[in-house]
């Protein structure tokens, strides 16, 4: 496992829209992994492939006790709402409101292809949405929440 450089805003590959994974790999296992370490080691909520230069749909969210890997993952529904802080290990040092889904399910695949569906809800929705967003070239900012 190894670290690997997060990406930072104004680099391109932050706005592009990510390729669905095709192939369940070693390679797969390995960008996963090291997703997580490189997670842990900048202390956040939540990290996709292209945060770390890679163009495919996956997502990882780590908050708490609470631990997903998500490959090609898709909103299925929402419902409820939610304002609040956001911020973002590409765009350090900022953050801004945002309205999201208070409870959200998802549509998903492990490392190893199985076809999974999750719901959750309030923070963890939100890293969800954060993080789902990053795969179509959304930053949270774009949708910064301004009250009205």
């Amino acid at each position: 496992m190894a670290l690997r450089d997060i990406v930072v805003d104004g680099n391109a590959v932050l706005r592009k829209r990510c390729r669905e994974v095709e192939v369940f790999d070693d390679k797969l296992a390995k960008l996963l992994d090291d997703m997580k370490d490189t997670l842990k080691k900048a202390d956040g909520v939540g990290l996709a492939a292209p945060q770390v230069g890679i163009l495919k749909r996956v997502v990882i969210v780590w908050f708490e006790d609470f631990y997903l890997e998500m490959v090609n993952p898709v909103i299925v529904s929402s419902s409820g709402e939610q304002i609040g802080p956001e911020g973002c290990l590409s765009v350090p040092g900022k953050s801004c409101d945002v309205l999201r889904p208070d409870k959200v399910t998802c549509k998903y695949q492990t490392r190893k292809g199985t076809k999974k569906e999750i719901t959750v809800e309030h923070f963890i929705a939100r890293i969800f949405c954060h993080e789902i967003d990053h795969l179509d070239g959304i930053l949270y900012y774009d949708k910064e929440y301004s009250g009205k």
